[in-house]
């Protein structure tokens, strides 16, 4: 994280309601200004992510989308709006939080992140976030999160339903919870299922927390545990998860040490061919 030496009293007015607090201060606002966080994906969960961190002073927030704004999307996706329809996410994501904080450098990365370029994006920032809707880019970003010694705020949400987690390297990972990918359509999409339009908002401001909190290296970020939402009986519980000694990515003996085809291991793409047939 970069060292920020004084705050200017225009941001000494902004975050005076953090620098009063015991556990942040002037320090750990600098801290926040000093920091860069990766979100993947700016739709339900990317939203208020990006918003609370932009909104907390969160210095480098860089962005991973390749969509546009659907008039689908503003049932649940805060950062766009109507006018936005048809423009390019990524660029509605920027124009929204410069207009919140003109402290926040924005760094777009409209590409669909993948195993050519993931190792080129992640390991420039010192949080990643995760906010994918699909089953090998959580993988993908699990994977290269683990390899560049990042950190992970893990989210996902369907129909009532939510769940997150932080992922410290050594501490476990994605993979320790959950080895194997379900069979291709056995766990329906957002698209597919629906989701409710403010659970992104209750799991995405969860999310934000818990970059903040690593950030300050203060109180205890859900590593090792995992958060689960029944929004419909409004019902949170907390179930330890454990680094797998087997994981095949952080275990004692690790068999992945470089990113592999995602959309293959999760059944998605066939097999490639053998060379010559």
């Amino acid at each position: 994280m970069a060292e920020i030496q004084a705050l200017s009293p225009e941001q000494v007015a902004r975050y005076s309601r953090h620098i009063i607090m015991p556990d942040v201060g002037s320090a750990g606002q600098r801290k926040l200004l000093g920091s860069k966080v990766l979100i993947v994906g700016a739709g339900g969960l990317g939203s208020p992510i990006a918003m609370y961190l932009a909104l907390a002073g969160v210095g480098t927030i860089g962005i991973v989308d390749f969509d546009i704004v659907d008039l689908s999307n503003l049932q649940r996706q805060i950062l766009h709006q109507n006018k936005d329809v048809g423009v390019r996410k990524v660029i509605s994501a920027r124009e929204t939080l410069e207009a919140y904080n003109p402290d926040v450098n924005v760094i777009l990365h409209e590409v669909p992140i993948d195993s050519t370029n993931a190792m080129d994006i992640i390991p420039n920032y010192d949080i990643i976030v995760n906010g994918a809707d699909n089953f090998p880019t959580r993988y993908l970003v699990n994977d290269a999160s683990y390899l560049a010694g990042k950190p992970l705020v893990d989210g996902s949400i369907l129909l009532f339903d939510g769940q997150a987690s932080t992922y410290i390297p050594g501490q476990g990972c994605y993979r320790c919870v959950f080895p194997e990918p379900p069979p291709p359509g056995e766990v329906p999409s957002c698209a597919e299922a629906g989701v409710l339009g403010a659970l992104p908002g209750i799991i995405g401001t969860i999310q934000a927390t818990e970059v903040i909190k690593v950030i300050l290296g203060k109180g205890e970020p859900l590593a090792g545990r995992m958060l689960l939402l029944d929004a419909l009986a409004m019902d949170f519980r907390i179930v330890k998860v454990r680094r797998n000694s087997k994981c095949p990515l952080c275990g004692d003996n690790p068999t992945i040490t470089e990113l592999i085809d995602y959309e293959q291991f999760c059944g998605i793409a066939p097999p490639a061919a053998p060379v010559g047939v």
